[in-house]
């Protein structure tokens, strides 16, 4: 078993459940970016973003290893990896329970507008029946938000 010691309490069951089966170690570098993840949830947060909120609990934390992280994280299913619009990838902390939800960017002002409704369900259906595996999926929308929009006009 892994002691994942900062993070734990904090932690979905679920969510630890996967860092104990890949058997993640957990430095501490590492239990700096799963903090800020972890505090910043709901969140869509650039690497260099985690870096400066993470350098606040391990000064010495360095990008590639930021990069690494998120990136380990997202493949395990933790996070969620999304490209935005600006050609680099945001990163969130996935709920365990809670089928993936798809974004609204504004290409106004940038801001990232949640869709928990569930979209691609019947698409997924048809795809499975037709022997396809889904591991993930995004849908992004681009947009204007209600602000910009009244601004345009």
């Amino acid at each position: 078993m892994i002691i994942i010691i900062g993070v734990k309490k904090e932690l979905d069951p679920k969510l630890l459940d996967k860092l104990e089966k890949a058997e993640y170690r957990i430095t501490r570098q590492r239990r700096a970016v799963m903090k800020v993840m972890y505090e910043q949830k709901g969140a869509h947060l650039s690497a260099e973003e985690v870096l400066v909120a993470a350098r606040e609990k391990a000064p010495n934390l360095g990008i590639a290893t930021v990069y690494r992280t998120l990136d380990r994280l997202a493949s395990m299913g933790i996070l969620y990896k999304t490209e935005f619009n600006e050609g680099k990838y945001r990163y969130e902390l996935a709920d365990a329970d809670l089928h993936q939800h798809h974004h609204i960017l504004c290409i106004g002002c940038g801001k990232i507008f949640e869709l928990e409704e569930r979209l691609l369900d019947t698409l997924e259906q048809q795809l499975e029946r037709e022997g396809f595996h889904i591991i993930n999926h995004q849908l992004k929308i681009l947009a204007y938000c209600p602000d910009c929009n009244k601004s345009r006009k």
